[in-house]
């Protein structure tokens, strides 16, 4: 019975550790296993920048009033590729970008694709090549990056969403 046991085990933790080395080796990411440098899970990503200071949001007992120059409505699609931070039903706040200044890791920005399609995704890297500047985004629901972003393609900044 215990070399029964014994054996199973074995079996067991081979299992786990070829588990474990297909996904430490892949594009696959299991939370909770797959630790950044400083002992976090892969969850930890960078937030968006900070656009509204408190001194800009006035709260009424029937409404609130948020002070931003030039923001406007943003609508989502049911892609699921921003879940779920942003959904079909969220509404969002977004402003006009003026400068590759504005423009950090961990901003949401919607940008216009060469179809004319306009994508609401998270940038994870900014970098300048031959071409010039050019940020990458991704879904936080998506396993692959979009590619190279030129600033022209962008359209605008998300600074809030509302549920």
């Amino acid at each position: 019975m215990k070399t029964k046991i014994a054996l199973l085990a074995f079996v067991i933790g081979i299992l786990i550790f070829v588990i474990g080395a297909l996904c430490y080796y892949s594009d696959y990411e299991i939370p909770l296993l797959r630790l950044n440098e400083f002992g976090s899970s892969f969850f930890d990503k960078p937030s968006p920048a900070n656009w509204i200071s408190e001194d800009q949001i006035f709260v009424y007992k029937d409404k609130i009033v948020i002070l931003i120059p030039n923001a406007t409505i943003s609508r989502y699609v049911a892609t699921k590729s921003m879940d779920p931070v942003i959904d079909a039903t969220s509404n969002g706040l977004e402003i006009p970008v003026e400068s590759v200044e504005q423009i950090h890791v961990g901003d949401i920005i919607a940008y216009q694709t060469n179809g004319n399609e306009l994508i609401v995704h998270r940038v994870v890297k900014i970098g300048i090549d031959e071409q010039g500047w050019y940020c990458i985004t991704k879904g936080d629901n998506s396993r692959q990056e979009d590619g190279k972003v030129r600033f022209k393609q962008i359209k605008f900044i998300t600074i809030g969403i509302l549920y």
